[in-house]
């Protein structure tokens, strides 16, 4: 038989890391696009910024209020947008997302 016995003052294993990661921070949006011919009325914007997107007659996503939600909010429905129809730019014009080629 091993004669060791665990140490009791041992310390403690580390705490595994958490799912929740930091937020990365997000650039002060200037300005927003939305591309008519690339939309395609799926909504995705609304539902994550909805004081600042609406869908027109032709069921095209529109800026109601460029300052209607938070930035982090805004870039989040321009994420989720499934063709990339909504373009952010920063306060200098230049663009944010989708990140230029």
């Amino acid at each position: 038989m091993d004669d060791q016995q665990t140490n009791p003052t041992t310390p403690p294993l580390e705490t595994p890391p958490t799912s929740e990661q930091p937020k990365k921070a997000v650039q002060k949006i200037g300005k927003i696009v939305v591309d008519r011919e690339l939309c395609i009325g799926a909504a995705s914007c609304l539902a994550l910024a909805a004081n600042t997107f609406e869908l027109d007659e032709e069921n095209k996503a529109i800026v109601k209020n460029p300052k209607g939600d938070s930035d982090e909010d805004i870039h989040a429905a321009a994420v989720s947008c499934p063709t990339n129809a909504i373009f952010l730019y920063d306060e200098k014009g230049n663009q944010i997302y989708p990140a230029p080629q």
